[in-house]
């Protein structure tokens, strides 16, 4: 795996601005408006939910680790930039992604077994050929131009624990805002750190605005987090006329024993020391926000119908 992102084909072929993912988007539903408007699918974040309580319940049924459920979720948005959804078996697409993705986190299962867990979980849909999905994997390949190594930002995650002395419980936080954010464009739109930093930012926001809810209940709390990363913002910029603040080493800036406010103001004076990209910060946590509150209105029946509208496609279009 190359070891340095800046010269990775994740940065020079995966990246991309929000404006150019739109037009690649409305360019794939351009290509056949009929079908798009005889085929109507959830909106995109309940679709990503959706897919990511499915690719989760098979990776369970397989013992898979969270690094390949991550890698498989990015291949599924990649893929999907390119093909549109209408003209494939998202089931299909989704084991073939998950099984390409063990190969590449190195631990990898066999297609068979693969092919019938898939099977256990969507018999309806899933197709009992391995040959489907082996034909699959290649379309997933060749769709990708072969560009298949993922940067995740648990890496910087994992760095800045001890400069920054996290917590246990804000370490398993900000991991979690890592995992969610695999069910937003973020991994397309920024680099891996800026996400890490995110999800860092929000774990210390959240834990102080919410300390006994379960974060996908943050959307009550979305305001507070986006007004204390705007003053995050502004204390970039003070940072930078001060000439740096108080400076010091890491255990400044994760003291056990400070309080809430005096938290996140150490985090943020680190953060202006750092010269960390604060504008996209700013949007990454808007988007991981978005994310919570189009989570907060997944009910049961926005799942079913998610499950009911793919179905109906599929079948209709005969690419079981």
């Amino acid at each position: 795996m190359a070891a340095n992102y800046w010269a990775s084909s994740q940065r020079l072929h995966w990246q991309m601005s929000r404006q150019r993912l739109a037009e690649t988007r409305n360019a794939l539903d351009a290509q056949d408006p009929k079908t798009v408007q005889q085929y109507p699918l959830p909106e995109l974040r309940h679709l990503s939910i959706y897919f990511n309580s499915q690719i989760a319940r098979l990776g369970r049924r397989m013992q898979t680790r969270q690094q390949a459920l991550a890698t498989a979720q990015l291949y599924i948005r990649r893929f999907y930039t390119k093909v549109p959804i209408r003209d494939t078996n998202p089931y299909l697409v989704m084991a073939t992604c998950l099984y390409l993705a063990l190969k590449m986190e190195e631990c990898p299962q066999h297609i068979r077994i693969v092919v019938s867990e898939a099977r256990t979980c969507w018999p309806d849909v899933m197709p009992s050929d391995t040959a489907k999905l082996a034909e699959c994997e290649f379309y997933l390949i060749s769709e990708m131009n072969s560009y298949l190594i993922v940067h995740h930002p648990y890496r910087t995650l994992q760095d800045l624990t001890p400069v920054l002395l996290l917590t246990n419980e804000e370490n398993n936080t900000a991991w979690q805002v890592i995992n969610d954010s695999c069910l937003t464009d973020l991994p397309l739109l920024y680099p891996p750190h800026i996400i890490a930093l995110t999800a860092i930012f929000l774990s210390v926001v959240l834990k102080t605005s919410l300390p006994q809810a379960n974060i996908h209940a943050a959307a009550s709390s979305a305001a507070a987090a986006a007004a204390a990363v705007v003053a995050a913002n502004s204390g970039n910029s003070a940072g930078n006329s001060s000439g740096g603040g108080s400076g010091g080493g890491g255990g400044v800036y994760g003291a056990s024993g400070q309080g809430p406010q005096v938290r996140i103001g150490k985090l943020i004076e680190w953060y202006a020391e750092s010269k960390v990209d604060m504008e996209a910060v700013i949007d990454c946590t808007q988007e991981i926000i978005s994310l919570y509150e189009a989570w907060e209105s997944f009910t049961p029946s926005a799942e079913k119908n998610c499950k009911d509208q793919l179905c109906r496609m599929i079948k209709a279009r005969g690419i079981v």
